[in-house]
């Protein structure tokens, strides 16, 4: 692992207390180009993680905050008449950006979260028959809030399967949380800020360097077990997609460079199997009504299959 990657790291544990798992699994996210939904109750620093991840990357941010009344056009950005020129000119909406955080998604309507499918699939935005590129670097986080759902949009099952991972962030240990306050409270008055620690081209290159790791094919096949495994099970109604077999092996390349290892391990696989699937299952009706939860099929379905050696 590079060492400028190692200091990021480190600094982003020392700036987001009590979420050193969740930090880990965004960070191999981004490194692995996909995309997250964070879920949890307002006030839990899921803003703060995220816009801390863009300023140690040196990366741009924008933060959308999604309502009833948002437009798609917000998002992506207008074409509009320049009455001096004499000539349409296109005003690029905030999308246009390394990391975008799109604050409580859930409270827009399907058109307007629609608007983010191209471009997280293909990094590219239409705009009034244009097609525009996005950076080479472009992270989408999008946040929902688990506790209230009055007027809200729940997300498709084709939009949530675009996201790499689905992180659930919980409440710190008391330790953890008295620590917050005396970090946030201290930084008030030194007015100290999180500094740049990556850039651009040398965060590329790191992308290039976890593309070399070796995926062997033992490993393959164990990913492609997990994911078949859960069509065949009764526990649920619609299972994994072949998309999630690539993010499991995508995401389980990055998080063996962040152990400093060129290959996968079973062990990189299971780590990052349930945020990777949380969000793509579906239970039948008789398992919820036995109270069983997804997190806990998943690993009754990964303890079934044997681990390659």
């Amino acid at each position: 692992m590079k060492p400028e990657l190692t200091s990021l790291l480190e600094k982003y544990e020392e700036r987001i207390l009590g979420q050193k798992l969740n930090v880990r699994l965004l960070l191999a996210s981004v490194l692995a180009g996909g995309h997250v939904l964070l879920e949890g109750v307002p006030g839990t620093g899921k803003t703060q993680m995220v816009r801390t991840l863009a300023t140690l990357l040196g990366g741009t941010f924008n933060r959308i905050q999604f309502t009833p009344d948002l437009l798609p056009s917000d998002i992506t950005g207008s074409s509009i008449y320049n009455m001096k020129e004499g000539t349409f000119e296109t005003l690029k909406g905030p999308i246009f950006s390394n990391i975008m955080l799109a604050d409580e998604i859930n409270r827009t309507p399907a058109k307007t979260q629609a608007a983010l499918l191209e471009a997280m699939e293909e990094k590219q935005v239409t705009i009034q028959g244009e097609t525009y590129s996005l950076p080479d670097v472009f992270f989408v986080v999008a946040t929902q809030n688990p506790i209230e759902y009055e007027g809200t949009y729940p997300l498709p099952e084709a939009q949530q399967d675009r996201f790499l991972f689905k992180l659930h962030i919980n409440f710190p240990s008391l330790e953890e949380e008295t620590a917050v306050l005396k970090q946030v409270i201290s930084r008030e008055f030194s007015h100290s800020d999180d500094q740049q620690v990556l850039d651009m081209e040398t965060f590329l290159s790191i992308r290039e360097e976890i593309q070399q790791i070796t995926l062997s094919d033992s490993i393959m096949d164990y990913i492609m077990q997990i994911v078949r495994k859960t069509r065949e099970s009764d526990s649920i109604r619609m299972g994994a997609s072949t998309r999630a077999g690539i993010s499991i092996g995508k995401a389980a390349q990055s998080w063996a460079y962040l152990n400093n290892r060129n290959y996968v391990t079973p062990d990189d696989v299971k780590m990052v199997t349930k945020p990777a699937l949380r969000h793509r299952l579906q239970l039948s009706p008789h398992t919820e009504l036995e109270g069983s939860t997804v997190e806990q099929i998943i690993e009754e379905l990964v303890g079934a299959i044997p681990v390659p050696r």
